[in-house]
């Protein structure tokens, strides 16, 4: 059960660094003098490149240790999966994109796999 919790947070941090590298400028950070490193101004440039490093590293790591205990096809097909379902909701609730039925529906179809690899483990 551990390793399962252990995917599902993994599933988490791939939806933030997937927000990380959409948020990213790496021409800005590049621009930043060291003196206005730690100002509001090139806070919406690091906070970008410090999630991309932080829940990359953590989602590798965690993915790694839910792989020791669940099998590796079963393990990346629900990890991605869960990421996938989390980034539309993301994408809905908070950047109030549009949701149609048949995303709907092929999101359902999804977790509907992920339900039955679980199942048949």
């Amino acid at each position: 059960m551990r390793a399962w919790i252990y995917l599902i947070i993994a599933s988490v941090f791939e939806v933030a660094w997937i927000y990380s590298v959409k948020f990213m400028r790496f021409r800005d950070f590049f621009k930043i003098k060291i003196s206005e490193l730690f100002t509001s101004q090139s806070y919406y440039t690091i906070l970008p490149i410090f999630g991309y490093v932080v829940f990359g590293i953590g989602n590798i790591i965690l993915f790694s240790k839910a792989m020791k205990t669940i099998p590796a096809g079963i393990a990346y097909a629900t990890w991605m999966s869960v990421a996938l379902v989390f980034v539309k909701l993301t994408d809905v609730i908070i950047l109030k994109q549009p949701l149609t039925f048949l995303q709907v529906v092929f999101i359902l179809l999804i977790l509907i796999g992920v339900i039955g690899l679980k199942t048949i483990e």
